[in-house]
């Protein structure tokens, strides 16, 4: 292992976190991909969700409830429509996992008050996020309608009390950390995360080979595929599952993804809405994978409850009455409103923007009838 010369990162600078980890590894050797994309956006001091709201034009990428009041909106019907169609339960826990601003959640709230109002009279709003910042972000943005509704904020869904449950996850399982193994001539091995042989970068370098696991069957895959596991991904769906499965209730998660599991190395970099090296800027970059939603059906099921999906994103939006929620908008909307509102629900809905890349995906209690948009 080359020493560290504490210049890791472009033009010589290092961040913090990439100080701290190069140290790191060149005592203790290199570390897996997740653990590095966990520090990379998790650290206490020096994460990037921790200390910085990444959201907006200002700052490295953008969602879909920041592009349009529509996407939150639709989403709390369709909480409110599920919550009657289980029966009205009183109380009912509203859970989001990553909410972001708080823009989802809030739109949601307003609609849902002004369509459903015996629905927001029932729900207990529970948000688990761990960013500072964005907590911050959260309150400003559900100030308006408090304090009829008091959010909680948790660090994982294991804190929300038990009992009926709505959870929505937009653009959350994305960004939980993945493991990466490489298939080569003598069995599966472990991605990991070293020093270059000059010590001034990080680079990517083979581990250990790997014990039997079912994603990674010895006898499987060609020399070179990358298979791509999120253990943290499938205990949230399993941990989903079992809560649906004995208290009732669904879930909703959008992300980007494939339907199917398949060999690929799918982690990017986002920065200032633009592609950047995953290696480059550990703690000031975004940093994704692609979901895939076989494995959260399979762990989902595999806890009593019933996964739907995935559709794409445009699909599952239109269903829920997108365009007739545009229409409306643009009756009283102004010139140039308009052409926002109509660029907006391109952008979300149509085949070669968000339309298809991202997906819908449900979980449901296996008694109940399919949520909206799934039937």
């Amino acid at each position: 292992m080359p020493p560290f010369d504490g210049k890791v990162g472009t033009g010589g600078t290092a961040s913090p976190l990439a100080r701290l980890l190069g140290r790191r590894i060149a005592s203790a050797g290199p570390i897996s991909v997740a653990e590095y994309m966990a520090e990379a956006l998790g650290h206490p001091r020096y994460g990037y969700y921790i200390g910085r709201d990444p959201l907006g034009r200002d700052g490295d990428f953008i969602t879909a409830p920041e592009i349009s009041q529509m996407f939150g909106e639709l989403i709390g019907l369709w909480c409110a429509a599920v919550w009657r169609a289980i029966g009205g339960p009183d109380p009912v826990n509203l859970v989001e996992l990553g909410p972001g601003r708080g823009t989802l959640i809030a739109d949601g709230l307003r609609a849902a008050a002004r369509t459903a109002p015996e629905f927001s009279s029932a729900l207990r709003l529970h948000l688990v996020e761990i960013s500072p910042v964005l907590r911050d972000c959260q309150r400003r943005a559900l100030a308006p309608i408090r304090p009829r509704i008091r959010p909680a904020w948790h660090r994982s869904l294991s804190s929300v009390p038990r009992g009926p449950v709505l959870v929505v996850a937009n653009e959350f399982f994305d960004a939980l950390p993945v493991h990466q193994y490489v298939r080569a001539a003598d069995g599966w091995r472990e991605r990991m995360v070293g020093l270059s042989p000059d010590g001034g970068g990080f680079r990517f370098v083979p581990g250990p080979l790997v014990a039997a696991d079912p994603a990674l069957a010895a006898d499987a895959g060609d020399e070179g595929d990358l298979v791509e596991v999120c253990p943290d991904g499938t205990a949230t769906a399993e941990a989903i599952g079992e809560r649906l499965a004995t208290d009732g209730g669904a879930a909703l998660i959008i992300d980007y993804g494939h339907p199917r599991s398949a060999p690929g190395d799918t982690l990017q970099a986002v920065r200032r809405h633009a592609f950047d090296d995953v290696l480059d800027r550990p703690g000031e970059a975004d940093l994704t994978h692609h979901v895939d939603f076989e494995v959260l059906a399979r762990a989902a099921s595999a806890a009593g409850a019933r996964p739907y999906g995935p559709i794409p994103q445009g699909v599952f939006l239109g269903r829920l009455g997108i365009e007739r929620r545009a229409a409306a908008l643009l009756r009283s909307a102004t010139p140039e409103q308009a052409v926002d509102i109509r660029a907006a629900l391109r952008r979300l809905v149509h085949p070669r923007e968000m339309g298809d890349l991202f997906k819908a995906f449900a979980i449901a209690h296996p008694d109940d009838p399919p949520p909206p948009g799934f039937d």
